[in-house]
Parts: C-alpha cells; sequence; structure tokens
C-alpha cells in the first residue's frame, strides 16, 4: 500500500489518501511513482504532479522501521512541501526558527527546549518566547 500527498499549487498538503501497490506497477512489475501519479489524476481528477508519494514510516527524516526514509516527513493536511529540499514539513511556527533540512523539522534560533524528568513532563511543558527568544517553563498546575 502506498501513500500519496495531494498538493495545491501553493505546495501546501491539502488531503492525503492510500493506493494499492497493483495502480503502480510499471511493465516490470516494479512500483513507479509517476504510474500511481497518473492513475490518481485519472481517478480523482488532480494534476499528475500535484501528488506526491510519501512514507507513513518517515519522521524527521528518518524511517522509524529502519528503512529508506521517503521526503522528510508523513505529511498531514496544511503541511508544505519543500519543493528545493523535496521534504513535506510542517508550516513554520515562528518567524525566528530555522529550518533543519536533514531532519525535516524547524528549530529554534538556539535548539530545542531543555528535556524535561518523565516525572517533571507530566506537570510542565516548555513554550517558544518569540520576543525574548528563550524557552519559557509553564507549570501546569498553577
Amino acid at each position: 500500500m502506498a501513500h500519496f500527498a495531494k498538493i495545491s499549487e501553493q505546495n501546501e498538503v491539502i488531503y492525503v489518501t492510500t493506493l494499492d501497490d497493483k495502480n503502480m506497477l510499471d511493465s516490470n512489475n516494479q512500483l513507479n511513482e509517476s504510474i500511481g501519479q497518473k492513475y490518481l489524476e485519472k481517478h480523482i481528477h488532480w494534476p499528475a504532479h500535484l501528488w506526491l508519494q510519501c512514507s507513513y514510516n518517515t519522521f524527521q527524516g528518518k524511517h522509524i522501521k529502519g528503512g529508506n526514509p521517503l521526503r522528510g516527513n508523513f505529511p498531514g493536511i496544511g503541511y508544505v512541501w519543500d519543493v528545493e529540499n523535496k521534504i513535506f514539513i510542517k508550516p513554520k511556527p515562528y518567524p525566528s526558527w530555522i529550518k533543519n533540512i536533514q531532519e525535516a523539522r524547524w528549530q529554534s534560533p538556539i535548539g530545542d527546549a531543555p528535556t524535561l524528568s518523565p516525572e517533571d513532563s507530566l506537570q510542565k511543558i516548555y513554550q517558544w518566547d518569540e520576543e525574548n527568544q528563550i524557552w519559557v517553563l509553564i507549570d501546569l498546575t498553577v
């Protein structure tokens, strides 16, 4: 079973669907993305070039089952197709954040939030303060 993201002309993911592998086979019985794209164009009436194969098992540039990662992340609706880097990525959360292409994610200019202990993570979270460019610890019990 393959997955395909339907993207807009502005490269925003607007739909994700599955496609039976048999609808992607070439004359040598090999999976072929372009055949899947043509199939989706014919049956869902959306241009073939706006269907991009993606992997349910790809997250932040890694395949969670040890296989080959495909296009950075398994996208959800609202993700962006980064044409230049050939990755799906969430929308940029803050103006100051920087794209980590290798991990297909955004990071603050000072890095990731500090790690909380398992006990603390039940009662506290770190939240980004864009104005001051710092991570702020929020106590959820207050």
